[in-house]
């Protein structure tokens, strides 16, 4: 197993990384304090693969578990499915000291740490992430929150876990598409932060795509080791950690123009990283090689990258304006320079952008 410290001050946590380690959670949580009741949130898909397989041994351990069920999918990324989880956590009388653990993706996890941090004005919880995406992404960093019809990850909150636990051989069982999502996020961090990790995707496809235990573990490990570099460094957003959100800008307008339903969130950050780095080439700031490099791992991975046809941009523009990153409507992209480093870049024309959309790159 290896461990990556996220250095948070008082609320600083592990993020465990192994093959095989799902049935070890319970006896680690035996070393928190934590109430006997605890309950974990998963959905139809994910809790017949691995449902037993962690309760289990957290009864063995000494806890009363209660399984929480919520539909599957980003359409039910939503204050109703919070709702489902709130009336069931009443239910069965948990309290303060009660802890819920995220068994899934991203949706999952996202929605168990929204719910986790205004039950009872707040309560721990823990991550034990099953797809890729979620293992490098979404399971780190404390964001929690749920979608609106208007605007994806609108309502939300930082509430960070007590442990990322992530059992690499839940990996096996991904379907291929939820898998390359993921590594649009995996190509992110090395767009982003680290040369390295962009070459070794270029040099390792063949491995990673077929599920090469010590070479998926590398990416996870490199990922979550840059993200927790920069969470720890702005846990809030307020300045670096907006780089996490490359192709972000773009993505979440594509998610939100498309009703959720279209694109899994990893499909529409790829689509946004390339249309980003477009705009980036249109404003000079990165030079047309470093582009095509970008498009042509995204297209290695089986990943989008074109605007999606019949697309309202008016509307995509409108949405990117509620971006939590936008002030007043200005609008704000994170823009690479380079394989490995990119700028935050504030106040691009709307104009601009739409003739960077439709342009030939």
């Amino acid at each position: 197993m290896e461990k990556i410290r996220v250095e948070l001050g008082e609320r600083s946590y592990d993020i465990a990384i192994g093959t095989g380690i799902l049935e070890g959670l319970g006896e680690k949580l035996r070393s928190f304090d934590l109430s006997p009741r605890i309950a974990v949130v998963s959905n139809p898909t994910v809790f017949p693969l691995y449902g037993e397989r962690l309760l289990a041994p957290l009864k063995e351990s000494g806890f009363e578990v209660l399984a929480v069920m919520i539909p599957d999918g980003e359409e039910y990324k939503n204050l109703d499915t919070v709702e489902q989880i709130y009336d069931d956590l009443l239910k069965y009388k948990l309290d303060r000291k009660s802890a819920l653990i995220a068994l899934g993706g991203g949706v999952v996890g996202d929605i168990t740490g929204f719910a986790a941090s205004t039950y009872m004005r707040g309560i721990a919880y823990v991550q034990a992430p099953t797809t890729l995406l979620a293992q490098v992404d979404s399971s780190v960093g404390g964001k929690t929150g749920v979608d609106h019809e208007l605007g994806k990850n609108m309502i939300g909150t930082f509430w960070q876990p007590g442990l990322v636990w992530i059992d690499v051989e839940t990996l096996k069982t991904l379907p291929k598409r939820e898998l390359l999502a993921g590594l649009a996020e995996v190509i992110k961090y090395g767009v982003i932060y680290d040369k390295g990790l962009f070459d070794f995707l270029e040099v390792n496809k063949e491995k990673i795509l077929h599920l090469d235990n010590k070479a998926l573990t590398h990416i996870i490990r490199r990922s979550c080791e840059i993200k927790a570099d920069v969470v720890s460094k702005d846990e809030r957003e307020s300045g670096l950690r907006a780089i996490l959100n490359c192709g972000h800008t773009i993505g979440h307008a594509i998610e939100t123009a498309t009703g959720y339903t279209r694109f899994l969130h990893g499909e529409a950050v790829s689509i946004g990283m390339y249309l980003e780095a477009r705009l980036s080439q249109a404003l000079n700031l990165i030079e047309r090689e470093e582009v095509l490099k970008i498009k042509a791992i995204i297209d290695a991975y089986g990943l989008p990258s074109a605007l999606p046809a019949g697309i309202d941009v008016d509307y995509m523009l409108s949405s990117m304006q509620l971006d939590k990153k936008s002030v007043a409507g200005e609008l704000t992209f994170i823009l690479p320079q380079k394989i490995g480093s990119v700028i935050i870049h504030k106040g691009i024309n709307a104009e601009f952008i739409r003739q960077a959309l439709y342009s030939e790159g």
